[in-house]
């Protein structure tokens, strides 16, 4: 969709960024979470997101695995943000709710396949649509920071409904004990 953007919009925009600050691993309530899960995927580990997850190629979710859950939790959280969206606050990608409370994986492409009785569940991105939002910078605006965060909880979500960003957050502020994160950059030229 940004991709037909013409780049001299994008690069009128670049000092339009939320910046890595304003992505919910760094919000000041949560500063006393322990930052003790191990989040890899083998998408991040490149030194760019490969197109494949991005809206440049197939539009996949990212695989990833997850370690160092605690005693105590009850489920686990994902989030993915890009914290240098054209937008006062991160774009957010994908949301992924009560995941089971043990050391895990998403398997590429799962976070489309999750909202059935059986999984964890998929919140709202930034489009207000359930599931993955591939990446997809304004040409023109620089590199994207891609933070995927996961958070052990000592709650169920308790979600009746798919939740946005800020029912995420309020539920984070009350239920994480210990948190996660890795970084994954792209560029559109």
């Amino acid at each position: 969709m940004l991709k037909n953007l013409p780049s001299i919009l994008g690069h009128a925009l670049q000092g339009v960024r939320p910046g890595l600050e304003k992505v919910l691993y760094h919000d000041p309530a949560l500063k006393a979470v322990p930052e003790t899960l191990t989040l890899e995927s083998a998408a991040f580990d490149a030194p760019t997101l490969p197109r494949r997850f991005t809206e440049d190629g197939e539009g996949l979710s990212p695989p990833f695995a997850w370690k160092g859950v605690p005693a105590g939790a009850t489920s686990l959280l994902l989030v993915i943000e890009d914290a240098d969206s054209p937008t006062p606050a991160p774009l957010v990608h994908a949301i992924v709710y009560d995941l089971p409370p043990h050391d895990g994986i998403l398997k590429e492409g799962a976070i489309t396949t999750l909202d059935d009785d059986d999984h964890p569940h998929t919140g709202l991105n930034s489009f207000l649509h359930n599931g993955y939002l591939p990446p997809d910078p304004p040409p023109g605006h620089g590199p994207h920071r891609y933070v995927a965060q996961i958070y052990a909880l000592d709650a169920a979500s308790g979600f009746k409904t798919a939740p946005g960003r800020p029912q995420v957050r309020d539920l984070l502020h009350k239920h994480a004990i210990a948190r996660g994160m890795i970084c994954a950059t792209y560029v559109r030229h």
